[in-house]
């Protein structure tokens, strides 16, 4: 797919900023202005101020007596930058790929999006006019190059977009300031008579070098698209992502249902293709007030399929307050993994770990309820039965050693094992009752001791006696003591788990 850019330049942002937040200076000359050794001079002027001849670098003394009523205002530093970041990422609804260009411009890879707003001409007018609405004096360009369209829109002066391929012909006629060249290599241009760029691509590369530097023909390989040029996003781009603008405002939702189902077969469509099946989702509502609506959704293993993955960010669609409307629904897998056809199909008999229905199920579950609500848990390789145990990251995931089969272990296992009050006969014999939260166990049955301890090479704690033993009531603890008993000490004993 070829690239294509748009540059919008925004020809006074402070000041516009300054004057959406203050409307009653809309009609007046101001400046911003910074302090320069003894005296204040200007540094951003808007445009009624300029059509009184107030430029950048005068001092705002001198500016009062041409404008006596002159608004001035202190310049804040990084304004500029703070304010452009801030639309770059109110772009991103245009675009996935968005970067800042500083001290007054926004960069947007448009590639492969002009299509959804029906060409790049309503898609340049959607978003020109959408700024100029909210205050901003903007211009912009198409063009196949950053460079190229930061040239047309500052001198250009025709049609805002440079067709395809067409870079050279269109920038030829302007002047050499249009390839970002700073003020030094301007004037060494000027005063050897080259008053455009259609000069020096007709001059010989040997013969700019010397004179001129790499600069010069960076600048102009960059425009001509013939040296890549490299954007720092400001916002990393999702590489399983899918965009829907909305001819009208969506509030219902039926509506918003409508845009998640196409966006969801357009993106399960290409996981499908490509062999693989997200674990996570964003669904993002781009309101008309600029503000986001964002969903989430997560499954246990990698799936495209589209009816499920539906029903889990359905059950959340109330969530979503639609306000004036949703004017663009973006989705995006930030987590995808490979996914096996196998996976899809319906296993006979019981459900096993490996059954989609299951694993579907657990979706709903953990949808509903929260993420912490399912876990699973695989054997690990420790003696130590707080430490033999881990948690497993999906369904997906396969143990190293399998479950200890010879030994019995509980179902619930504490976290922590819990002191408890033992009577026993003598030191090594089951004990005969204990006393747990207040209440008194008599022991029936007890089977042990199972001595564990830890690794030869940790070894930080004393080892443990484990007994499997039965109440009267029928019911089934493990419960273990802790090291040897010492002389005229008695020893201390925990509970661990429940059968």
């Amino acid at each position: 797919m070829e690239e294509r850019y748009l540059y919008i330049w925004f020809r006074h942002i402070t000041t516009d900023w300054l004057t959406r937040h203050r409307p009653a200076l809309k009609d007046t000359a101001l400046v911003l202005s910074a302090s320069e050794g003894n005296r204040k001079v200007v540094t951003v002027a808007n445009t009624i101020a300029q059509t009184h001849g107030i430029r950048t670098g005068m001092v705002v003394a001198d500016a009062r007596l041409l404008v006596p009523s002159l608004e001035v205002f202190d310049d804040k530093p990084e304004l500029a930058k703070k304010l452009l970041h801030r639309i770059a990422t109110w772009a991103v609804r245009y675009t996935p790929a968005v970067a800042i260009d500083l001290p007054d411009g926004i960069i947007l890879n448009i590639s492969g999006c002009a299509h959804l707003w029906g060409g790049e001409r309503p898609y340049f007018r959607e978003i020109i006019q959408k700024l100029i609405s909210i205050g901003y004096d903007v211009r912009g360009a198409i063009a196949d190059t950053v460079g190229a369209a930061w040239a047309w829109a500052r001198f250009g002066n025709r049609t805002p977009i440079i067709e395809s391929g067409q870079q050279q012909v269109a920038l030829i006629t302007l002047s050499p300031a249009a390839l970002r060249l700073d003020a030094e290599a301007l004037i060494k241009l000027r005063k050897v008579g080259i008053r455009n760029i259609g000069h020096i691509v007709n001059q010989p590369r040997h013969s700019l070098l010397p004179r001129f530097g790499k600069e010069l023909l960076l600048r102009l390989d960059q425009a001509l698209g013939l040296e890549k040029e490299i954007i720092t996003l400001v916002q990393p781009v999702e590489p399983y992502q899918e965009r829907l603008p909305c001819l009208e405002p969506i509030l219902t939702r039926t509506g918003i249902e409508i845009a998640l189902t196409r966006l969801l077969e357009l993106l399960c469509h290409r996981l499908k293709d490509e062999g693989k099946g997200l674990r996570s989702a964003v669904f993002t509502g781009h309101r008309v007030d600029g503000a986001l609506q964002k969903l989430s959704i997560g499954t246990t293993r990698a799936s495209y399929s589209i009816k499920h993955l539906f029903k889990l960010f359905a059950e959340k669609i109330p969530e979503l307050e639609p306000d004036l409307g949703f004017e663009i629904f973006v989705l995006e897998a930030p987590k995808v993994e490979d996914h096996s056809p196998l996976q899809e199909s319906l296993w006979g008999g019981a459900s096993t770990v490996d059954s989609p229905t299951l694993a579907e199920l657990l979706d709903r579950l953990t949808n509903k309820a929260g993420a912490d609500i399912v876990h699973r848990y695989l054997p690990a390789q420790h003696h130590w039965p707080d430490r033999s145990i881990r948690l497993a990251e999906s369904l997906e995931e396969k143990p190293g050693i399998a479950w200890p089969q010879a030994l019995p272990r509980p179902i619930h296992l504490l976290h922590r094992p819990e002191p408890i009050e033992v009577t026993a006969p003598i030191p090594d014999y089951p004990p005969m009752n204990f006393r747990y939260k207040g209440k008194l166990h008599i022991i029936q049955k007890a089977d042990g001791p199972e001595r564990i301890e830890d690794e030869w090479w940790i070894q930080t704690v004393r080892h443990r006696d484990y007994y499997v033993v039965e109440d009267k009531e029928g019911s089934r603890y493990w419960i273990f003591r802790s090291g040897h008993y010492i002389d005229g000490q008695a020893a201390r004993w925990f509970l661990h788990g429940f059968f």
